[in-house]
């Protein structure tokens, strides 16, 4: 697992390390904190001289029995896990900077019903990051890292101080990948419950950071699932939805994924903007299915699968698979009814198509602008028709996704074709996609729009075969054909297509001459 990178930390605050004989140990490593209990010393006779600004001056104080008027018990809920012995953590402060910088400890101090304890227990914070908190109201001096920043983020909004809430958003923005996504989205600190079960938090920790050893994992909290994704962090809930929108298979491959919450679940399989092929979602959704009734102690079985799913089953878009995909995959799955299989193979097969309960709406994932190439050079008249398909191999040399081609219409004047066109791995003879449909044309030697349902996804270097099957009269066909076609734009590097004629029957079309002259497409 790679790196992102060392803790965000501040610039060091000069003076704010504590001087040989002064007052207050120095601040300890947020790695491996053990009690803090400062030892009381006579304080160093005049420190403030030796502090050329008032924040070298409160820097100094931070984590300082030094002046120090209350003190906060950390970890008394971790059921033995804290500390190096184990036990509560002290960590002394001083009221009037603490109310300085937080509305939240200006009424714990100053308020209708202000605490006059002299040490105030907080069960619910996790020591590092109080002490991150504080070093930032001290000093305005930040440090987090990957095994700290959820819980700093929750203590900064526990505590009312959006500054740092700020600086941990950025942090986890910059962290933000595909592969960590959907922990990120459903992630929440909680109490510290001693019946607590921290792996989910552990393995958020650990798909930020390469850690030497496990076990130096900060444990965040229990696995919660909360109406409010992010801690109420819109904008960075935003982000995660548009990291999986674009890299969809690495985040629903990832460990995460199947940790989600039923509500997150369906949250996803809501989207239009998925960078997928139904198919592979159907199974990741059957992943999470398996998950889930382990989690509830359930049978592994269709109708457990299908109960938990409940209404999430209902937002795959069955229709958008080929119907080879369907049969190899959820018509054997066991999720479906019998009804449904039926009904779903009726659709693909059969026109006019009944109505299935499913959404057939594209998944509408490609962004940027739409590309097209043309691998003729002149338009000549009179291409017949007779029942077979026009094909076409090509390789291409970087990943792209295919929405359509472009075809050649009537000699006759404006004329309706039907046709059926396909997209086939060529080594495998797997359809990756297909779409009946129809298209108008006006008469001219123009080529005409023919989309599929939805974009298929296309990897560099291997053979595909573009095929379409006509049914209508004579139209117009390309010739003088290139072998290599590319396509440059300003901002995208170049995309390369070679072309190869198909053996066996394709109605004539090769590399020099025929149909299919435009391939449109997303980079």
């Amino acid at each position: 697992m790679a790196s992102l990178g060392p803790a965000v930390t501040g610039e060091q605050v000069p003076g704010a390390e504590a001087e040989p004989g002064a007052a207050g140990p120095p601040p300890p490593s947020t790695s491996s904190l053990g009690p803090l209990l400062p030892l009381k010393r006579e304080p160093l006779y005049n420190w403030q001289a030796t502090k050329a600004s008032l924040k070298e001056r409160f820097a100094f104080l931070f984590n300082s029995e030094l002046l120090s008027d209350v003190r906060f018990v950390l970890g008394k809920g971790r059921g033995g896990g804290g500390g190096a012995a184990g036990g509560p953590q002290r960590i002394p402060a001083h009221r009037f900077v603490l109310a300085a910088g937080s509305a939240v400890f200006d009424a714990m101090f100053n308020g209708g019903m202000a605490t006059t304890s002299a040490e105030i227990e907080l069960p619910d914070v996790e020591p590092a990051a109080f002490l991150a908190l504080l070093r930032f109201l001290y000093s305005d001096e930040v440090q987090i890292g990957p095994e700290t920043v959820m819980t700093t983020l929750y203590t900064a909004k526990k505590y009312a101080v959006p500054a740092l809430e700020a600086h941990c958003v950025e942090f986890l923005t910059k962290h933000l990948r595909a592969d960590n996504a959907f922990m990120l989205l459903t992630q929440s600190p909680q109490l510290y419950l001693p019946s607590g079960n921290h792996e989910f938090s552990k393995s958020f920790c650990e798909s930020l950071c390469v850690l030497k050893d496990p076990q130096n994992v900060t444990l965040l909290g229990d696995r919660v699932f909360t109406e409010a994704r992010l801690f109420d962090e819109p904008q960075l809930a935003s982000l995660c939805l548009d990291t999986i929108d674009k890299n969809t298979m690495d985040a629903i491959s990832a460990e995460g994924f199947t940790d989600i919450d039923i509500d997150t679940l369906c949250a996803v399989l809501e989207r239009d903007t998925l960078s997928i092929r139904e198919c592979r979602l159907f199974g990741a959704v059957v992943r999470w299915a398996e998950a889930e009734c382990q989690r509830q102690q359930l049978p592994m079985t269709f109708g457990n699968k299908q109960k938990v799913l409940g209404k999430a089953l209902a937002l795959i878009r069955f229709p958008l698979m080929t119907i080879e995909e369907f049969a190899a995959g959820p018509a054997q799955s066991g999720i479906l009814s019998d009804r449904e299989v039926v009904n779903l193979f009726l659709h693909f097969t059969v026109n006019p198509k009944p109505r299935v309960e499913y959404i057939d709406r594209p998944r509408c994932c490609l962004r940027g602008k739409e590309c097209c190439i043309n691998r003729f050079q002149q338009v000549e008249s009179r291409w017949g028709y007779s029942g077979t398909s026009d094909r076409i191999r090509f390789t291409v040399n970087r990943r792209i996704s295919i929405v359509g081609f472009g075809l050649y219409g009537s000699i006759h004047g404006p004329t309706d074709y039907q046709v059926n066109i396909q997209i086939i791995e060529y080594e495998k003879k797997q359809t990756l996609g297909q779409n009946d449909t129809g298209f108008s044309c006006d008469g001219t030697a123009n080529t005409f729009r023919v989309m599929f349902k939805e974009p298929i996804e296309i990897l560099p270097n291997l053979c595909y075969m573009a095929c379409a099957t006509l049914k209508g009269p004579d139209s117009h066909y390309g010739t003088k054909g290139l072998k290599k076609v590319v396509h440059e734009t300003p901002t995208a590097s170049k995309t390369v297509f070679f072309f190869f004629s198909s053996p066996g029957n394709n109605n004539g079309t090769s590399i020099e001459d025929g149909q299919i002259p435009e391939i449109i497409f997303y980079t």
